[in-house]
């Protein structure tokens, strides 16, 4: 029986599928979702809004800064930007295990979780 965290990775995948049109390695996407601890089962820390400014400053803060171990420039809100456009501006629920997956991939930044 799947638990909580593999139904929300199954729904994670789909949204890579469709929205990103790619298939997605399942093994990081795992990684960076455990990552991400509790709070994907938390309805407003389990998704980012693409339109809070505010928000996207902390996911460039709290993830590509110190998580990826990444140097601030304006590259990295380029790459939060062009995330979150193909991601879509009609999907109103963008999932941060996504967004960071996509990110991580983006800034090519796997290895941080091996």
């Amino acid at each position: 029986m799947a638990n909580k965290r593999d139904e929300l990775v199954e729904k994670y995948i789909l949204h890579i599928k469709d929205k990103f049109g790619e298939t997605p390695d399942t093994e990081f996407l795992y990684k960076v979702t455990v990552a991400l601890g509790p709070s994907i089962y938390n309805r407003d820390s389990a998704t980012v809004s693409s339109s809070d400014e505010s928000e996207l400053e902390r996911v460039k803060k709290n993830f590509l800064i110190k998580k990826l171990g990444m140097s601030d420039g304006p590259e990295l809100m380029e790459g939060i930007h062009k995330v979150m456009s193909i991601y879509g501006a009609s999907v109103r629920t963008k999932y941060r295990a996504v967004v960071y997956y996509m990110l991580a991939r983006h800034f090519k930044k796997e290895s941080v979780y091996a």
